[in-house]
């Protein structure tokens, strides 16, 4: 018994006390108000959520439970429990996976990681510079966070390699954190530029006939939580990461050698899915399905840049299922109204005044972080919008200013699991959500402390503050 005791971590308690707590949501009677419903979706969704965040079992074990369960018990119907599947987030992973396996065969890779070393320099802090930059530059040309992740996240370990750091170095999870935050959350301030902005966008549209300007948007946010952003996580992952590059890139620097047919053709195939991408408000074709023809095309017989013994063996299927189980959480979640439920429960007891704004602006900033742990940053905007008219006059904020204090929520995320972009980039780059999560929990402190107040002082300057 004792040497039980003794083997439990603090990850595997918090696992028995999540478990215990799900287990209770789904066999108590439903208290006054509650539908039965809403209770068993909310018991499933502490469970998968508390143990992707725990990691006490293996992140595709707890989806396939989760899957399982939800079947079960019926906690919605077929098409939502499966909901992960069908999305197109999940297909858009599966081509960039078949992808990333054709740029690291191929040399592609490499070859980019070469090329970074000589524009930005030999070093790791030049190289995480460089990947939080490339990041944040292409947020302005690709309207897809998942995409971007998908393009980057191979050239970042093929830049491990070539400095030297392989599996389980800190540079190589410094440089994958670096591209992977770099490229989601710095791109929230970039209104095109991810999933929740665009969904935030069209429920105030519909809602409220309010339209949101690119310029407008850009500059209420992008100063703050775009680039002091970019530049704290440059810091932070220094810091938690720290590494020097064993093998100076000047010391394999060698005669550029010509492509080989694989890398040309390779590099036809990214340069036109790149053009479709980023050409997607003309011809409508979304994403997903251009990743996934990439992808396809790279496994063709004759073209090859995906040999069938390399997709059975490097093709991380693990990925896919935690994937598809992580985005079928967060249709549950909207689907049972648990979101909103929790939202229109917690909104009576909030501290909104209008003679206290800056207590204001703490709590709604808030109250949108705290439902993004609670159900994804991507059901942030779907929940809290139809809500905004209310807190707009509790507080005495102008309506848009309400909407904008969701933006801040859903970009001050605490761990991994809440950003579907990021979960992908953690599989596709060999880092563990326990070394993820301590860096978004550090980011999150120093985004509560500077950076919101930060926000506040510059919305005054922009009249949006009181």
């Amino acid at each position: 018994m004792l040497t039980a005791l003794s083997r439990m971590t603090m990850a595997r308690w918090t696992a028995l006390a999540v478990f215990s707590l799900a287990v209770v949501l789904l066999v108590m009677p439903a208290p006054a108000g509650w539908q039965p419903e809403v209770l068993r979706a909310a018991g499933l969704v502490v469970f998968a959520m508390g143990f992707f965040a725990t990691g006490v079992l293996p992140e595709f074990v707890t989806s396939l439970a989760f899957f399982a369960l939800a079947s079960l018990i019926a906690v919605a119907p077929p098409e939502v429990i499966f909901a992960g599947w069908a999305s197109t987030a999940m297909w858009l992973t599966v081509g960039g996976l078949i992808v990333g396996i054709a740029v690291n065969r191929t040399g592609l890779g490499a070859r980019l990681a070469s090329r970074l070393t000589g524009l930005f320099g030999e070093t790791y802090r030049a190289q995480v510079a460089a990947m939080v930059l490339v990041g944040v530059a292409l947020s302005f040309f690709m309207p897809s966070t998942m995409g971007r992740v998908i393009l980057l996240v191979p050239i970042a370990l093929a830049l491990a390699d070539r400095l030297g750091f392989g599996e389980g170095r800190n540079g190589r999870t410094g440089l994958v954190m670096a591209v992977a935050c770099g490229t989601w959350m710095p791109a929230v301030a970039i209104l095109p530029a991810n999933v929740p902005n665009m969904v935030l966008a069209g429920t105030a549209e519909t809602l409220y006939g309010l339209h949101f300007t690119y310029g407008a948007y850009l500059l209420m946010h992008f100063p703050v939580i775009g680039i002091l952003k970019a530049i704290a996580i440059y810091f932070i992952v220094l810091m938690l990461f720290p590494d020097t590059a064993e093998t100076p890139a000047s010391a394999e620097r060698q005669t550029a050698t010509p492509m080989s047919r694989d890398e040309r053709v390779l590099s036809w195939v990214i340069g036109v899915t790149l053009t479709l991408w980023a050409l997607d408000f003309w011809h409508g074709i979304s994403p997903a399905w251009i990743a996934l023809s990439a992808g396809v095309i790279c496994l063709l017989p004759g073209i090859d840049l995906v040999r069938q013994e390399d997709f059975m063996t490097k093709f991380n299927t693990a990925s896919v299922i935690y994937i598809a189980a992580v985005l079928s959480v967060a249709a549950i979640i909207v689907d049972s109204g648990v979101g909103k439920e929790l939202a229109a429960r917690i909104l009576p007891l909030l501290p909104l005044d209008p003679a206290t704004p800056a207590t204001n602006f703490a709590t709604l900033v808030g109250l949108g972080s705290v439902t993004g742990l609670l159900a994804t940053a991507p059901s942030v905007p779907a929940v809290l919008p139809p809500f905004a008219q209310d807190l707009a006059a509790a507080t005495g904020f102008p309506l848009v200013t309400v909407l904008m204090t969701i933006v801040l929520g859903y970009s001050t995320m605490f761990l991994p699991y809440q950003v579907p972009p990021l979960v992908v980039a953690l599989q596709l780059g060999g880092v563990s959500l326990r070394q993820a999560g301590r860096f978004t929990l550090v980011l999150a402190a120093l985004t509560i402390v500077l950076l919101l107040p930060l926000n506040y002082l510059w919305w005054r300057v922009l009249g949006y503050l009181p």
